[in-house]
């Protein structure tokens, strides 16, 4: 998913330059002419990941602009722009809050680095925001990523779920992201800021589930040598999820029950029982009333939990959810690896969106995961994903076929070859100038034939880097060709 930048200048000239630097390098742009203009396509919605703010324009100054945005709660991350205005000036915008400022004109690399850096810092403070809500026991429903009618179907019954006490049971596959849903019940509630415990009932030995969920007495079994609260202890007071609570055995299914209905609890070995105030909120990827029926899971303590069922849907269910979760992914493995990776490419994106996620959000997580750790370009590329796209990275020069390569030409050999004309036109027949985008593509197919399918000299020789080679490569359907003369190199 692009990034989208948001160009405030009153300057239509320096608004298309600075448009064209950004395309290039794969950003989206949007334009406003004005302030005014940018306050109000950020009030209606407007996409904007980052904003290039003038501080010098009719009406209302650049100044006044950053200093409303702030005001009405927009956070994105804001670059000054300046071509007039003293340090003062620029002063007083960082204080305001802009995270970069340059000076009008800017070499295209300074834009850039700027705006990837402004990126990483929005990204760097998101994660900060939601490690800090996970913590707090703050996650809402307005943190759950996705905005298909599935997902907003799980958002409105979890939020209402949230406002009362009802016991919850959350189904569906594994992976969906059911602790996800929990936390959100847990934060939209009253009980938001106390206690959250989370006990996976399918990882418990066995013999151990009691003392774990309800707590024992010093001395009261061997190897009980200190008081042990139990989980119900802990969550007293906010919410205990018992995930995979299909899992648990029969004998403890009983203890349950009674903690639920009488919200009190017997800890081993205590001589009396344990008021409790806690709220349930059960998960499962079973189909419990089938475990029911063959007398795996007691029909009564599944009334009991499935009061209010909220089924969290597959990936494959939602998958125009899938960008706004690779995006996310994208920016929370770029704070913990400390990688800057922009976000997947157009080509990308497709096929991970065509995929059907057989392991759901935790297996996307995860191929994300591996993609930023790999990615040596500012977009994720298909060969970021292997397994899923079945495309391989392309091969170092390195370990290139053992043949010696094709020697390159020397500059008289290249002189020599060109005609007249020249191999690379630079007016069409009638005389006039071709664009640049016609020259670039022959520019480009000569290199690769001159040297031979060698991508690294290819890239060296044309002075930009090799992804950018390789993505101009393909938006110019040169792929056969390069196919061409690795296989003659060969």
């Amino acid at each position: 998913m692009a990034k989208t930048v948001l160009v405030v200048d009153d300057d239509p000239t320096q608004r298309r330059l600075i448009q064209a630097v950004l395309e290039r390098e794969g950003f989206a742009v949007a334009h406003a002419e004005s302030g005014d203009e940018a306050i109000k396509r950020l009030a209606a919605g407007g996409a904007a990941d980052v904003v290039l703010l003038d501080l010098v324009m009719p009406g209302s100054s650049g100044q006044e602009t950053l200093v409303e945005m702030r005001a009405r709660g927009f956070n994105q991350p804001v670059i000054v722009v300046t071509a007039t205005g003293g340090i003062d000036t620029v002063v007083q915008a960082m204080q305001a809050g802009a995270v970069d400022f340059f000076v009008k004109p800017a070499a295209p690399e300074r834009i850039i680095v700027s705006i990837r850096n402004a990126l990483s810092l929005g990204a760097l403070k998101g994660e900060v925001d939601r490690l800090k809500k996970h913590a707090s026991g703050r996650t809402t429903f307005d943190d759950l990523i996705g905005a298909s009618p599935a997902m907003m179907m799980v958002k409105r019954m979890g939020e209402r779920a949230a406002k009362s006490s009802i016991p919850i049971l959350i189904t569906g596959e594994s992976g969906v992201g059911k602790e996800v849903i929990a936390r959100a019940v847990h934060g939209s509630s009253e009980r938001a800021g106390k206690p959250f415990v989370a006990v996976n009932c399918g990882a418990i030995p066995e013999n151990l589930v009691e003392s774990i969920l309800f707590g024992h007495e010093k001395g009261s079994f061997t190897g009980a040598h200190d008081k042990h609260l139990g989980k119900f202890q802990e969550a007293n007071g906010g919410t205990l999820f018992l995930d995979e609570v299909g899992e648990l055995p029969l004998d403890i299914q009983v203890k349950l029950l009674r903690a639920l209905q009488e919200s009190e609890i017997d800890p081993i070995g205590a001589k009396r029982s344990i008021k409790v105030d806690v709220r349930i909120v059960s998960a499962t990827n079973r189909d419990l009333s089938q475990a029911v029926k063959e007398g795996r899971f007691r029909e009564d303590l599944f009334y009991r939990l499935n009061v209010f069922p909220i089924e969290a849907p597959s990936l494959r269910e939602r998958k125009e959810d899938v960008p706004a979760l690779v995006d996310h992914f994208v920016r929370r493995f770029n704070v913990e690896e400390g990688k800057t990776v922009v976000g997947a490419a157009p080509e990308t994106m497709a096929f991970l969106t065509a995929f059907d996620w057989p392991g759901n959000v935790r297996q996307l997580e995860n191929a994300v995961y591996r993609a930023i750790v790999l990615a040596d370009a500012p977009y994720l590329q298909p060969h970021d994903f292997p397994a899923i796209s079945g495309v391989a990275a392309p091969p170092p020069e390195a370990l290139a076929p053992s043949a010696a390569p094709a020697p390159l030409p020397t500059p008289e050999q290249l002189m020599a070859s060109m005609t007249a004309e020249g191999p690379v036109k630079i007016l069409d027949d009638r005389g006039h100038l071709r664009t640049l985008e016609e020259i670039e593509r022959d520019l480009i197919q000569l290199a690769i034939g001159i040297y031979a399918g060698h991508m690294s000299e290819v890239a060296r020789r044309l002075g930009i880097g090799r992804s950018t080679l390789y993505r101009k490569v393909r938006e110019n359907g040169l792929e056969d060709m390069v196919k061409g003369a690795d296989e003659a190199a060969a």
